[in-house]
């Protein structure tokens, strides 16, 4: 388990801090509820006091309490090729609303 202490905040300005990072994932002494993580991962910035980096295109995994008081959570990025459907799915959407056709 890597000993920095991570910062993340969500695009609402929502700051999850005293984290610490094991792989992907990333661990709280805190209760972590999914809820927070809707529409609310693009962008996000991690840091870890000295570097930080900021994400566009992030996605909640899941959280899980693995031992009593310490919650797992794991948020990764989306590739291009997903980035690419979800934008075609968008204007299949878009175009059929537009021209009445229901999907």
């Amino acid at each position: 388990m890597d000993s920095k202490t991570y910062t993340i905040t969500l695009a609402d300005g929502t700051v999850l801090d005293n984290l610490k990072l094991n792989g992907n994932n990333f661990i709280s002494n805190t209760a972590i509820n999914a809820d927070i993580f809707n529409e609310n991962c693009s962008p996000i910035i991690v840091s870890d006091g000295v570097n930080s980096e900021t994400h566009n295109n992030m996605e909640f995994v899941q959280v899980t309490e693995q031992e009593p008081g310490k919650y797992w959570f794991v948020l990764r990025e989306l590739s291009a090729s997903e980035l690419a459907r979800i934008k075609m799915q968008s204007d299949i959407e878009y175009v059929a609303m537009m021209a009445g056709i229901e999907l």
